[in-house]
Parts: structure tokens; sequence; C-alpha cells
């Protein structure tokens, strides 16, 4: 029996011999061959890692952010203007307002947990604030933790745009010391327990899930280690094939080999495809917070942190949004693995499995709004930084964009609109707000669709203007205090004036009337043109036009009488940098859209500091902003004191162009201008007047937006009774007399008199 199997044996080491006689050669070949691929391949492969890891950097989009809104004590505002403040920037309503991103309100008492922020000036602590929104203004302001009074304290800016790089891709970089504890832990317990022993692949763990699979019929789980998890997201596509796997498994090698584990970790938690928004990819954790929560990463609770560690196993398949059970079901699986690992306990797995997946669906990405506002924004940073710079280096923009000066605008717009009905077809507006005293512009408008991205009215519909030009006729000459007050007789006389290219040219007033000898004052405030025509051959046509041209708007200005009517084609942009003019009192503003921008560590590159002019017509621009008030009271624009904002002694300004093309009006409060227009691309009548088109646009959005009174400083100004007929000084006892405001030093001298005098002084009757 022994030797049967000693021969059995004996043959069968024959048979070997035999066989590797003719195996060897090919044998050998092949081996050498392999160590020949494999080497050189594997040198290639640690070339290509170590490029990648040794200067790992990703393709970060630039974050566009409104201003923060500041508050302050005493400072205007409304629950409405609040309310589109604290939506835009992603406050969500909580009881408790502790989370950072949270509010409360109870009745006019409000209690917010603001965010930390770093702005241009530095870093913001997160803290709670409470406050009391009292007959339109915001008082009690305070620390709501210390009860310490405040002066003014900002919040977080909204986020109102991304500006990407090539790759969609929203991602936040974060350190490792930046994630909770909690979401490493738990990372680790759930996609890969041997993450710290093993050296990038996990035998084990793959023969685990190939059984599983097998089992199951269906892939239910998956055997890839961490590193392997990166090295699909860094290096490699997601299809199936082998080839594809052993390079995986590969490159999973010579990373292990190459770095610790600690940097392994700090890429995987900002590289990880975590979800979809469109063509935006999230990538990370830090920027899946924002998505799914709209918090910060660090703020997350337990259940939050196992929704997103969920995620890694199938984002779309188990997306809270689209399939809120699947998610439910997934955040609920991974509760358990870390109540069985220790790393939460039994009374915290309970409160975590009860917590709702809904509070999701409250965030997402941050959408592009505002797009005319934004085209602007793109053209002013496009003089000190390159278009790939802004979309690719990860830069905070932080911009002069009021959330709620932008909504209410648009709402205003809208209801002006659809209040016009079948005439209201094919109708376009524009809106321009800026601050009045600063320059910057809060909100921009550039059509009746106001998400639409396209045509920018605002920006490039250059229409003629009409009255708009009226105030600054009348400021080129009150500038020669000695010659011209708003006391002047004008003639509004009919006037026949010879045309360069022949013909006649024959203005009218709108009433159709003339109305013979005016004070310049009354010529401005009902908008008179023949007395405006007069006024301005007096002073010289050339010398507006010269004045106009001083703002730098870059194109011609018509130099003709007509322009005198405001026959001279203009942006509402560039419109309303000729009133910011006079609503910063008499000093030149460049209107901006940014404040600074910061680079990706949150260093501060760029500020766009305020440079004004130096007011040389300070006391003119009063005089013509008097004027202009008197508009806003009695003359063509008196529908703002008709709609009981007369409070807000506005001063402002109507225009029409020829045929009623352009319904225009520019009008400003103390701490507001804002430009309206209306008209239509083809440029066919709309059958609008200013009063009746752009006007209605700002009566609407001052009814909505917290604002402050117009007050005209009376330094350098003297107040002078005088008649109403001739504006010869008079007394006020005097019938048909007024007082208007003067030069100081520069009032008339010579007084009339009245021979009622003193009946009408003993009667304390007479006219102002």
């Amino acid at each position: 029996m022994l030797g049967t199997g000693l021969a059995f044996f004996s043959r069968v080491l024959a048979a070997l011999r035999m066989l590797w006689r003719w195996l060897r050669i090919p044998s050998l070949l092949g081996l050498g061959i392999a160590i020949g691929f494999l080497a050189p391949y594997l040198l290639y492969l640690d070339r290509e890692v170590r490029s990648r890891f040794d200067d790992l950097s990703w393709q970060f989009p630039s974050r566009v952010y409104a201003r923060p809104l500041e508050l302050a004590r005493d400072l205007p505002m409304n629950a409405a203007a609040l309310a589109a403040e604290l939506e835009a920037a992603r406050y969500v309503a909580d009881p408790a307002a502790r989370t950072p991103g949270t509010f409360h309100r109870d009745g006019e008492r409000y209690t917010l947990a603001r965010r930390e922020f770093i702005y241009l000036d530095g870093r913001e602590r997160a803290r709670r604030i409470r406050f009391t929104l009292a007959q339109g203004r915001i008082s009690g302001l305070g620390d709501a933790d210390s009860g310490a009074p405040l002066e003014r304290v900002r919040l977080d800016p909204a986020r109102i745009a991304t500006l990407y790089g090539q790759s969609q891709e929203d991602r936040r970089v974060v350190a490792l010391g930046e994630v909770p504890p909690l979401l490493i832990a738990g990372l680790q317990a759930v996609e890969d327990r041997e993450f710290k022993h093993h050296h990038g692949i996990n035998l084990a763990a793959i023969a685990r899930a190939a059984w599983a699979n097998l089992a199951a019929g269906r892939l239910v789980q998956g055997g890839s280690t961490l590193t392997q998890q990166l090295v699909k997201n860094l290096f490699l596509d997601r299809s199936q094939t082998l080839t594809r796997k052993f390079n995986e498994a590969l490159i999973a090698l010579i990373i292990e080999a190459r770095y610790d584990k600690r940097r392994i970790l700090d890429a995987y938690v900002n590289e990880v495809f975590l979800g979809q928004q469109g063509a935006q990819a999230v990538h990370g954790f830090a920027a899946a917070s924002e998505f799914y929560f709209g918090r910060e990463l660090r703020t997350l609770g337990t259940s939050e942190i196992a929704l997103l560690v969920g995620l890694v196993q199938g984002p779309s398949l188990y997306d809270p949004r689209r399939n809120p059970s699947g998610a439910l079901a997934r955040r609920n699986v991974v509760l358990g693995v870390l109540r069985d690992t220790g790393l939460i306990d039994a009374a915290e797995w309970t409160r975590a499995r009860a917590q709702p997946i809904g509070v999701a669906a409250r965030a997402v990405l941050p959408r592009d709004r505002y797009p005319a506002f934004l085209d602007l924004v793109r053209r002013q940073l496009t003089r000190d930084y390159p278009a790939t710079a802004l979309a690719g280096a990860g830069l905070a923009v932080h911009t002069t964009l009021a959330p709620s000066a932008q909504l209410l605008g648009e709402q205003a717009v809208t209801q002006v609109l659809d209040g016009l009905g079948a005439r209201g077809e094919g109708i376009e507006a524009a809106l321009v707000v800026t601050g009045a005293r600063d320059g910057e512009v809060r909100a921009l408008i550039g059509g009746r669709d106001v998400d639409a991205p396209g045509f920018n009215r605002a920006l490039d519909a250059v229409r003629p203007i009409g009255s708009l030009v009226k105030p600054f006729v009348n400021l080129v000459a009150l500038a020669q205090p000695q010659r011209y007050s708003l006391a002047s007789v004008l003639d509004d006389g009919p006037i026949d004036l010879p045309q360069a290219g022949g013909g006649r040219w024959q203005p009218r007033n709108d009433d159709g009337r003339s109305h013979g000898q005016v004070l310049a004052v009354d010529a401005l405030v009902h908008s008179w043109n023949l007395a405006t025509i007069d006024l301005g051959q007096r002073i010289g046509v050339e010398r507006v036009r010269g004045f106009l041209e001083s703002f730098g708007l870059g194109r011609s200005i018509n130099p003709n009488p007509s322009l005198l009517l405001g026959a001279t084609g203009l942006s509402p942009f560039e419109v309303a940098r000729l009133y910011q003019y006079l609503a910063a009192d008499g000093h030149a503003l460049p209107l901006r859209a940014v404040r600074g921008v910061l680079d990706a560590q949150g260093r501060p590159l760029t500020r766009y500091t305020l440079r004004g002019g130096a007011g040389d017509y300070t006391t003119a621009a009063r005089l013509v902003t008097w004027a202009m008030q008197q508009v806003a009271l009695v003359g063509t624009a008196r529908a703002i004191n008709d709609a009981g904002l007369g409070w807000l002694h506005a001063a402002g300004k109507t225009g029409t162009s020829d045929s009623q093309r352009d319904a225009w009006f520019a009008g400003f409060t103390g701490d507001t201008l804002a430009v309206a227009w209306l008209g239509r691309d083809d440029n066919r009548p709309t059958t609008l007047f200013g009063a009746t088109g752009g006007l209605r646009v700002w009566i609407e959005l001052m009814r909505r937006l917290p604002t402050v009174p117009l007050v005209v400083p009376d330094e350098g100004i003297e107040r002078v009774v005088v008649n109403a007929s001739t504006g010869v000084r008079s007394s006020a006892v005097c019938s048909g007399t007024r007082e208007l405001p003067f030069a100081l030093g520069h009032a008339p001298l010579a007084e009339e008199s009245c021979p009622l005098d003193r009946l009408k002084d003993l009667l304390g009757v007479g006219e102002r």
C-alpha cells in the first residue's frame, strides 16, 4: 500500500518536472515582463500621487456676499425688511435661538444667534443678540446672554452667489481639528473600522463584502477602505472595471506608504462627494453641512452627523430631499453603529433617532440671484481681478447689496407692472437703489423678470432722461449766486429756434400753455420746459453740458439746446450717479457695489474706500434739493405726499421723454436714493408719464423700505420772504408772498412795500 502511494507521488513529480520544462521559459519570460512593467508603473503612480498629495489643492469657488446687516439703536427697521434679511442669510426660526443661524420672535422682541464669520476688518465671533422693534426702529439692543447693552452689532452676511472655476464643485475646506470628533470616529466606525491598522486595502473586508453581496443577490456592502474611497475621488473615475480596481489598490497602497493617517483623513473629509444641486457638486463635509443644514459643520448634532456619514454610501440614493424615508432609514442605521461601538450612549441614541429628517429640506446651496447686481459686481471687480482669479481662488467678495432693499424693490416693480394690466404688456423696468450719503449700491434690478440674466437695463439701457436734467440746469445757475437764485424771474414764453440740420425747434410745455414770467423755483417744481430753456440759454448750454460730463459718464452729451429738456441718453445707473451728487449734499461720490475682497484664508486683499469730491457747489445743491422737496410736496411728484409719505420730506424729480417713451423718477430721502425707469425695449410709447410710471415704483418701494426723513442742512443758506410773482424782497404781512432759501449773503436787498401793510399787520393776515 505504501509502495503504491510512493509510486503515485513519483509519477506526479515527474509530470510536474515535465510541465516545468515546457512552462519554464514562458513563465520566466512572463515574470520578467511583469516585473519590467510593474516597477516602472509603480514609479509612475508614486510620482503622480506625490505630485497631487504634496501640493494638495482644490479649485475653490469664490463666494459673493451681501453687506452684513448692522443693527444699531434707533436704526429704522420694520418686520418685513428684517424678515427679508434673515431669510436671505438663511436664519431658521427656533424657540431656543441658541444654535448659530437661528432666531426667535416673540411679538416685537427678537433673539438671534449670530454665526461666526470673517469680515473685512477681522473675525466676528458667534454671539446671541436681543432687541425690540418699536415704532419702526430698533431699541433695547443687547447681548442675550450677558444682558450687556450694545450700541451696534453686525449679523453675518447673506451669501448671494458663487463664482465657480472650471469644475462646478462647491467646497469649503476645513482643518481636521475643526471637524466634530464624533464625525471622524463615526466615519471610521461605519466605513472603515480597521482604518488605523490596514495599509490601504483590507482583504478581510473585501471578502466579507463579497460574501454579503453574494448572499443578498445585490450590492449591499462595500469593501473599500477610506483610502480607496479617497483614491476614487482624487484619481479615478467610478467605473467598475478590473483595471480601475487594480489601479485603485495600487494607489491606495502608495498613499498609505507615503502619508500618515491624519493626512489621509484630512484630505478625505474635504474631498468626499456628498451631493449635487444642478451642475454644482458638493464635496467635503463642511460644504455638505451648509448644503443640507445651512449651518457650520462644528454646530451639527448627533442626528445630523449621522445623516452626513450615511450619505457617504450613496449621496443620490439617500438624498434627504428626494428620498426622505431612505435617508431616515440610513441615518438610523448609522446611529445604531454609533451606539454599538460606544460612540454614543443609549439615551443619546434614543434622542437622536427621534429627530426628524425634514430639517435638511430647509437649506440648499445659495443659488445665484440678483443677476443685474452681480453683473455690476463683475464689472467693478474686473478692473482689479482677472476672471480666472475670481472663479477659482476661493475669494470672499463682500458687496454692498442690502437683501431687504433688493427684495422690496423687486416687489415694488412687480406690483406696479402688474397693476398696469393689459397696457403694461411689453413694458420693462429698471431700478437702482443706493445709500444717499455713501454711494453704496443697495439694490439693482435690470428688468421685469428680476431673476432672469441677460440684458441689464439698469446698466445698459441708454434712454433720453427728459426732465431729470432740469435740477442740474438749475444747479449750474445757482452755482453763480450773485446772478441767479430760486427767485430769479424766467420767461416761460414761446420758443422758436433754428436747428443745425434745418427746420425749427419749437418746444412746448406738457400742458400746452405758456405761463409768462415765473420764478425759477416754480419752473422746476412744475417742470415747465420753456422757462427751463430760458434759464439754460442764459447760463449757456455748454456750461450745463460741461457739468454733466464732469461726472465721467464715458459718453458724449448732447451739445444742443434740446439738452436742457433731457434730450440726451443715459442709463438708470448713470442717472443715479448724477443724483447721488445731490443726495450726498453736493459731493461727487462714485457708486460702488463692492466693499472689499478677502483671500481663501480670510486675509484682506482689497478694500474699496469712499473718496468723495470736495463739495464745491454744496450751497447750490442744497437749494436745488429744497426745490425738489417742493416737487414732492406740490409739484409733479405730489403723489408722494398724497400717498402719505410726506413725512419723508423727500426730494425728487419726474422725467418723461418724447411721446412718453420713457417714464422716470429719481428721488431721495435722508438715507436712500432710488432711480426708477419704465419703458419698452422697442422704444414704442408707453402711455406713461414720469408721475404715472417711475414715480409709482419709487412710492411702492418707500412704502416698504425702512428709511429716514430728509433734512436739508441750513449752513450757507438764509431764508427771506419775497413777492411770489417778482422775487423781490417783501414783508411777510403782504399778500402774495412766500419764503425762499438763498445762498448766504446773496438774498435780494431791495424790499418792496405794500399799501395795506398796517391793516394786514393789525388783522394778522398774509399769504406765505
